[in-house]
């Protein structure tokens, strides 16, 4: 293990270290999770039971969570014939967290719409017009961070919750073939 003040132009250290880079990554983290979570509700929303559904989100964005930071990790030090310094992994697994908790309100949402008597289907429904929500606010506010305004910022934003709007019409082509 290195001591963790290597921190050549491309290092992952070097792009940990400021603030701004910081929140960027957790910003993309949550979206590109969001959009992950919008795809396992639309796969497995009419084949799985609302319980097996919200394990398998939670657990797929762990793995796929674990996953990105093992390639980030082992591909940035690669180069350098050194391991990662433990407060390196530590910085890099906590930032790119907001990759799971992305998965957080719409597996609620299904658990609350079950709770009020919907089917699994309907609740997953709902779920992913929970993501089609989160990423039309996450693509606005990735506009206003990159300082984006008007038409800029809309095309973004727009863009973002076309991604989510795929996963809907993804669960409606899945649900009427019955994949």
């Amino acid at each position: 293990m290195t001591d963790g003040t290597e921190a050549g132009s491309g290092s992952l250290e070097a792009r940990t270290g400021s603030a701004s880079t910081s929140r960027g990554r957790r910003r993309a983290a949550s979206i590109y999770g969001t959009i992950v979570t919008a795809a396992v509700i639309a796969a497995g929303g009419n084949q799985l039971n609302s319980a097996q559904l919200a394990v398998t989100v939670v657990v797929t964005l762990i793995v796929y969570w674990l996953a990105e930071q093992y390639a980030e990790l082992l591909g940035a030090h690669t180069h350098d014939g050194r391991l990662p310094s433990a407060r390196l992994v530590r910085s890099s697994l906590a930032e790119a967290w907001p990759m799971v908790t992305a998965s957080f309100l719409p597996v609620a949402s299904i658990g609350v719409a079950v709770l009020f008597g919907a089917s699994s289907s309907d609740a997953a429904q709902g779920a992913l017009i929970v993501t089609v929500v989160l990423l039309v606010m996450h693509g606005y506010r990735a506009g206003r961070a990159a300082g984006l305004r008007g038409k800029q910022r809309m095309i973004v934003t727009v863009i973002a919750g076309l991604l989510g709007v795929a996963m809907v019409i993804l669960k409606s082509v899945l649900q009427h073939h019955h994949y």
